[in-house]
């Protein structure tokens, strides 16, 4: 499992957000956070990542490291 897959469940989570509320919040589809979560995307593009990042309010380094 990807770094990325294991924190963006948990700050998600931390944040007290469903997969779908972030997806809206970060304007990207609810099945973009599905994959990444299931860590069938493992790769996502650094524009989704930007999005999801300041969906959460956080930097792009704390979500992927």
């Amino acid at each position: 499992m990807s770094n990325i897959t294991k924190n963006l469940r948990k700050l998600r989570e931390a944040k007290g957000l469903s997969q779908e509320k972030l997806a809206r919040s970060a304007d990207v589809a609810n099945n973009t956070i599905i994959k990444i979560e299931a860590g069938k995307n493992q790769n996502p593009t650094l524009d989704t990542l930007k999005k999801i990042a300041k969906a959460l309010e956080i930097s792009v380094d704390d979500l992927i490291k």
